[in-house]
């Protein structure tokens, strides 16, 4: 007998309805959800013993946690999707404009349909519970809200703050959803159920409630957004926003704002008949297909142990150790400290604890300053993390993490320094990005204790984790650092060690073309610009002074050493580095920089330094991106065929969170599907026949090429 999802206590006239679907870590709206709650509707609004309503979760942490992913991929057409959306709308009329109205009582995760079913609620009350986060995130899978999400919002909180909202598809946390009027009222946990089914008897009975509908909606906004001229101009900026941060490539921001102007000119009828329409055509475009499947790959990440078959249970990490206070271990202490890790930090110096004790407290104050975190928490996070010169305090810390100095001797000396003080079932992991981890490990007499965990600056924004592992690397090591990375909300990927790893590895080709490029006389700024349209957050040159010229440099030399003439860096780089210029942190580089670094616009002193001095050279946008890209793509298929990633979801990921390659293209390999092999090993043999020998097809490349093969074989594109 199926277990049902919803289940209904009637007391007093009050129906507190639980949801809870089976065998499942979150409540989702999917098929046996909706099938349950049309026939509920009913019984409300037939059986008058009944006068309002609760709405609960019988998750701990999990309200609604929006639409059923699966169901949407698998939908066949977008008249399937229309008829979904179509019925879910006549749903949540009915909850709104029913005979009894409904408290949405709300703990946890209450995200995109799952807000919307609290929006066509009466009254909605939100816990203080840390996990309590409100949300519309269609616009990251390129869809927009389709149960009415698009009308309700911007009349309940306002058009600014519901535009916001859905263009972003950010988290609001419940302080903050009470200060902007999208929740009604704040409580404690252990006294929801008990609040909302009082505040569901002063409904029906017709008696005053508490109501901050108004709260953060100052005179001057409230004049802008309600009348027509005022709101053309919110649009339009909006829109010139969408298309500064998006360059168009990505139709569902655009939608939203076209839907949501529906609603406001025609009215919310209009605006919800336009909304089922865009929902079901955006979900067909090829760019919502990409960014679903790169939540399909988060979420099997997100469930993969690290290890094939039969995997050892991880050690919990109850304490973390951090050599280095640097900016990275400075910045790993932080995101430990989030989760409630106690940290040792350690350094050579007291000099450099303390500075790095002050990097962390301002990496946590960032979160209390953003009103993500309360003061109390903020206070519990600094408070784990303590500093010192010695090991000691690292004998029981399960993991250690170094982040110290990039120089192998400096990294065996940390070895033979910890073993000694540290259990004999620690692990070490280093957090170097350019040193292989089994040059690492040969001093160490516990080789299999040994893994890399390289971490993307600035650690507390960059999502990515690659976990490094030698072929002596033991099963529980990885699985250790595999949870510990999801512990502090990395998304990990397994990568076989070899120099440069997976992510560098890729980079290294795309940067060198880039230089090749400023040696055959190419304006900085045209090579920037060209990939910034392509869909890369930041131009290759811009990502050189950010990362800085001298790691670039030695960098560069470690490749050229490891993989041959393909990775000979550029005269260009070389040549600037040599000058002196280490970019954003010297405040000179490409680009030029102000007292507080902040970037202006392109150095023109430079082209002094570069092959062709100040004579420009006219490359074509599109080849500038080609060049770069296919560059990247040709390493990213050598990587996959030495086995250096596990698959091309791994790699996919990968780039895009660790490179920021355009996720609405999917990540290379799927980008490579989408324009065929063929058409791949063609471009790559045309470059090759001019620029000998870095763009010489891959094996994998020329195979797949050959056979008709996909990375992702049975998949959309």
């Amino acid at each position: 007998m199926t277990t049902p999802i919803l289940s209904t206590d009637v007391m007093d006239g009050i129906a507190v309805i639980t949801i809870n679907v089976p065998g499942q870590p979150q409540n989702t709206l999917g098929a046996g959800l909706r099938a349950e709650i049309g026939p509920l509707m009913e019984r409300l609004q037939k059986d008058t013993s009944i006068k309002a309503a609760v709405l609960l979760s019988g998750k701990s942490d999990s309200w609604i946690a929006g639409a059923d992913i699966d169901e949407l991929a698998s939908a066949k057409s977008g008249a399937e999707l229309a008829a979904l959306a179509r019925a879910g709308h006549t749903l949540l009329k009915s909850i709104e404009g029913g005979r009894v109205p409904i408290i949405a009582a709300i703990n946890g995760t209450c995200m995109g349909g799952g807000l919307e079913i609290a929006l066509a609620c009466r009254y909605r009350i939100a816990t203080e519970h840390r996990k309590t986060t409100l949300a519309l995130p269609e616009v990251q899978l390129g869809l927009c809200p389709g149960l009415g999400g698009t009308q309700r919002l911007p009349r309940l909180i306002g058009l600014q703050g519901a535009l916001e909202m859905m263009l972003t598809g950010k988290n609001i946390r419940a302080r903050k959803a009470l200060q902007i009027g999208l929740v009604n009222e704040l409580v404690h946990p252990s006294i929801l159920r008990a609040i909302a089914i009082k505040r569901a008897r002063e409904l029906y009975e017709g008696r005053p409630m508490p109501d901050s509908s108004r709260k953060g909606k100052g005179v001057g906004t409230l004049l802008l957004e309600e009348n027509p001229v005022g709101r053309s101009v919110i649009f339009r900026k909006a829109r010139e926003g969408v298309m500064e941060k998006t360059r168009g490539n990505y139709p569902a921001p655009l939608a939203i704002l076209d839907v949501v102007h529906e609603g406001y000119t025609h009215g919310a009828d209009a605006g919800y008949t336009r909304e089922i329409e865009t929902f079901a055509q955006l979900a067909e475009t090829p760019v919502s297909r990409k960014l679903i499947t790169i939540f399909f790959a988060t979420t099997a990440l997100k469930r993969d142990s690290g290890v094939e078959g039969d995997a050892p249970a991880p050690q919990r990490i109850t304490k973390l150790g951090v050599l280095g206070a640097g900016f990275m271990g400075a910045g790993i202490a932080a995101v430990s400290a989030m989760q409630g890790i106690p940290v040792r930090l350690k350094d050579a110096q007291h000099e450099r604890v303390l500075k790095g004790m002050a990097a962390v407290r301002d990496v946590l104050r960032e979160k209390l300053v953003r009103k993500q975190v309360t003061r109390q928490e903020y206070d519990d996070q600094l408070s784990l993390v303590s500093g010192t010169v010695t090991y000691q305090g690292f004998g029981n810390a399960p993991l250690v993490i170094e982040a110290v100095f990039e120089d192998l001797d400096v990294k065996h000396q940390v070895v033979r320094e910890l073993e000694p003080v540290v259990s004999p079932t620690t692990i070490i992991a280093s957090n170097t990005s350019t040193i292989p981890i089994t040059d690492i490990a040969q001093v160490a007499v516990r080789p299999e204790n040994i893994i890399g965990l390289h971490f993307f600056s600035p650690v507390q924004k960059m999502p990515l984790l690659e976990i490094i592992v030698t072929p002596r690397t033991s099963p529980q090591a990885i699985t250790t650092s595999v949870a510990y990375g999801k512990r502090i909300g990395k998304t990990c990927i397994i990568v076989n060690d070899a120099p440069g790893f997976y992510v560098n590895r890729i980079l290294a080709p795309y940067i060198n073309e880039a230089g090749k490029l400023l040696d055959e006389g190419c304006a900085i700024d045209a090579i920037d610009e060209a990939l910034l349209a392509f869909g890369f957050p930041v131009g290759p040159i811009t990502l050189l002074d950010e990362v800085g010229l001298d790691i670039a440099a030695k960098s560069g030399k470690i490749m050229l050493a490891s993989f041959g003439a393909r990775m000979t860096p550029s005269l260009s780089l070389q040549h600037v580095q040599a000058a002196g210029r280490l970019g954003r942190k010297g405040k000179s580089g490409f680009y030029t920089y102000d007292d507080a670094g902040k970037k202006g616009g392109v150095d023109e002193s430079i082209y002094a330094l570069l092959p062709t001095g100040n004579t420009r050279s006219q490359i074509p946008a599109e080849e500038i991106q080609q060049r770069c890209v296919m560059a990247m793509l040709n390493e990213a298929a050598r990587c996959l065929e030495e086995r250096i990633v596990r698959s091309a979801r791994d790699g996919d990921i990968g780039a895009i969170f660790g490179i920021g390659f355009p996720p609405f293209r999917g990540g290379p390999f799927r980008y490579m599907d989408a324009i065929g092999a063929d058409e791949v090993v063609r471009r790559l043999e045309e470059y090759h026949d001019r620029f000998r020998p870095r763009f010489e097809p891959s094996p994998l490349l020329l195979e797949m090429a050959r056979h008709g093969k996909r990375f992702h074989e049975g998949a959309r594109s």
